[in-house]
């Protein structure tokens, strides 16, 4: 056998096994018969239908500058007043490092930024909700955009 194959044989091994075991592990989504607690509202369905899935991308400020831009306690005094008002069941925040070029620049700006990531049903006042949201963004800082991605989204609680 050459030192290769005495190398990956037991790595392989290992890895069919951990392969195997997650086929075997327990499922975390309350399926199967058994209830997630959370079930039974309307802010918590079991199964819904017609939700989405909603990623809204704040630039706080340039990636090698932390003393300009918006700080942390700004970020928060605004997803408390303007996100968490709004969606109010919940919602996730993210951390990224972001580029964006603006037309004929000639280079990238390399920005701190949020994601803000919103599960809701897909209907007229979520949209307004969220529209308003990007609005006071933009008014509070000065920006140009607020990027916005909507996709479909199978949830249950």
């Amino acid at each position: 056998m050459s030192p290769f194959a005495r190398s990956f044989a037991p790595r392989a091994c290992a890895l069919l096994l951990l392969l195997l075991a997650g086929c075997a592990a327990p499922s975390l989504q309350g399926t199967g018969g058994t209830p997630s607690r959370l079930q039974g509202d309307a802010s918590h369905p079991g199964q819904a239908q017609n939700w989405v899935r909603t990623e809204l991308y704040f630039a706080t400020g340039p990636a090698d500058d932390l003393k300009k831009g918006v700080d942390e306690a700004g970020w928060r005094a605004f997803l408390d007043r303007e996100i968490s008002t709004r969606f109010a069941s919940g919602l996730s925040v993210f951390d990224i490092y972001g580029q964006w070029q603006d037309q004929g620049a000639p280079a990238p700006e390399r920005l701190r930024s949020k994601v803000v990531v919103l599960l809701h049903e897909s209907n007229a006042a979520n949209d307004a909700k969220i529209e308003q949201i990007r609005s006071a963004w933009k008014a509070a800082t000065g920006d140009l955009s607020v990027l916005r991605v909507t996709q479909p989204a199978d949830v249950s609680f």
